[in-house]
């Protein structure tokens, strides 16, 4: 669970300290074997479990991403999410499985698919989310699935693509050569605090921006911004070689920290494993629409930032699937006013509804066999009829369904709408049996970063020669155990 080698059980230390708590000297802990045998013996119990979980659900969405380990090893991370029979959101890891050839679409198709029928949810699998790699995309193609592109790693792109084209980078530049000054001095570091505590602030260090760290940039820049006057103050005293922030250029830092606060508040949004994200996506990207709108007041390079920024973000979007997308925001009650939308768009998504209902639901009139033997064209003539008729109940049903629907009132931002569907599904079956398929999608791929962050924690030099199959339990299993 707190992912300790297993070989901790023969550190003197802890002995020691099981011996004074237990008032027992000659307690022994058990044997390095005996730990290994249990660990496989809760897998085992753990992934039947988990086994027993996903042969109950419905409708299960997963997602994928690679990873490379300290000793130079890839691993393809799947994780899996889906809405329980109790409404509640089920989210965990399928397997770290080592991979040892290139990542090809084909080759990366396949794995995916191997991990499903492992696990029996070939069937099941609605979606699967990655990055935007062009191989991921490739073997998403490749798959029966839909695809969901990563929201994060699009939003986090075209953060990249409008800093790198902005007024912004001789400040940023300036920015980072102040930080590294002092991340690379203790001495530096030490007389900053020494400033900080003088002025009546908080100790702390200043953050140093990472290109593959999201929102970085932004912590760089506020951390920066909030000790402004110590970083002066200990520059002045100093003899370096720094080319300093003018007025102008620490005015510029101010408005890029406004500019990039809402982009960060939508990526840890998305990103969330506890509850629904998918349907946040088309609203969330919304609202930075809106934020990103070019005012007088504006000057020209915070006016070209939020052009640049509309334009790739709308050509990334563009690309998404955005049917799939759609069509999750209606089910969750906190959008289905569909305002995130052109007025032109929301009926059609209304019209798809109905389209996959029927398209799902078989007629329920079903004609029966007549004791007469009327004649062949009368028969097929009357069959006709029935058919038709039937077909139009059905239609008019599956469209009340919907307006009944429409007709609830939208819910507090703040609830959850999966909380809302446990009450009212028996109400809404129909579109309660889509609702389970649509809103249990994430929105990102961060539950894979997330994993692996664990399974770094895991793989570590001293670890780095773990066999594959080990690591896949043990990552597992501290997933597994801290779901509990």
């Amino acid at each position: 669970m707190d992912c300790r080698p297993v070989n901790i059980v023969e550190d003197k230390g802890l002995m020691d300290a099981f011996r004074i708590a237990s008032s027992d000297t000659s307690y022994t802990l058990p044997a390095r074997r005996t730990v290994l045998m249990r660990i496989n013996q809760l897998y085992d119990t753990e992934k039947l479990s988990k086994e027993e979980k996903l042969s109950q659900a419905q409708y299960v969405a997963l997602t994928g991403d690679h990873w490379t380990s300290v000793s130079n090893h890839n691993y393809l991370g799947v994780t899996t999410r889906f809405i329980d029979c109790n409404w509640t959101l089920q989210s965990f890891t399928l397997t770290v499985l080592k991979t040892e050839t290139r990542h090809y679409s084909d080759a990366c198709a396949e794995q995916f698919l191997t991990v499903a029928d492992k696990w029996n949810i070939t069937e099941k699998v609605t979606t699967i989310g990655t990055d935007s790699a062009r191989n991921m995309i490739a073997a998403a193609r490749k798959l029966p699935f839909d695809h969901i592109p990563c929201a994060a790693h699009i939003l986090q792109r075209t953060i990249t693509v409008c800093l790198a084209d902005s007024g912004f980078v001789d400040a940023l530049t300036k920015c980072r050569k102040i930080v590294g000054h002092f991340k690379h001095s203790p001495a530096n570091t030490e007389e900053l605090h020494q400033q900080q505590t003088a002025i009546g602030q908080q100790r702390e260090q200043l953050i140093q921006d990472v290109s593959t760290r999201w929102n970085s940039s932004l912590d760089m820049i506020t951390r920066l911004l909030r000790n402004e006057e110590a970083v002066k103050a200990t520059l002045a005293q100093q003899k370096h070689k720094l080319v300093m922030l003018t007025a102008a250029e620490w005015d510029k830092l101010h408005k890029l920290e406004t500019l990039l606060e809402p982009c960060k508040y939508v990526t840890e949004l998305l990103g969330g494993e506890t509850y629904v994200s998918c349907s946040v996506v088309l609203p969330a990207f919304c609202h930075l629409n809106h934020v990103m709108r070019v005012s007088d007041d504006d000057p020209a390079y915070v006016a070209r930032f939020k052009t640049a920024f509309k334009k790739d973000l709308a050509e990334c979007q563009a690309v998404m699937n955005n049917e799939w997308l759609k069509l999750s925001s209606a089910l969750d009650p906190r959008f289905k006013d569909l305002k995130c939308m052109a007025r032109g768009e929301r009926e059609q998504v209304w019209s798809s509804f109905e389209k996959i209902q029927q398209e799902a639901e078989p007629s329920t009139h079903t004609p029966q066999p007549s004791e007469e033997h009327e004649p062949a064209k009368k028969r097929k003539i009357l069959l006709l009829g029935s058919e038709s008729d039937s077909e139009s109940e059905e239609e008019n049903h599956v469209s009340n369904a919907i307006q009944n629907y429409r007709a609830q009132p939208i819910i507090e931002m703040d609830k959850c709408p999966l909380e809302w569907w446990s009450v009212n599904a028996e109400a809404h079956i129909k579109l309660s049996a889509l609702a389970r398929k649509y809103l249990a999608t994430p929105a990102t791929t961060v539950p894979c970063e997330r994993l692996f962050s664990l399974a770094g924690n895991i793989v570590q030099k001293k670890r780095a020669s773990l066999n594959s199959e080990n690591v896949n339990k043990l990552v597992c299993l501290s997933n597994w155990l801290k779901e509990k």
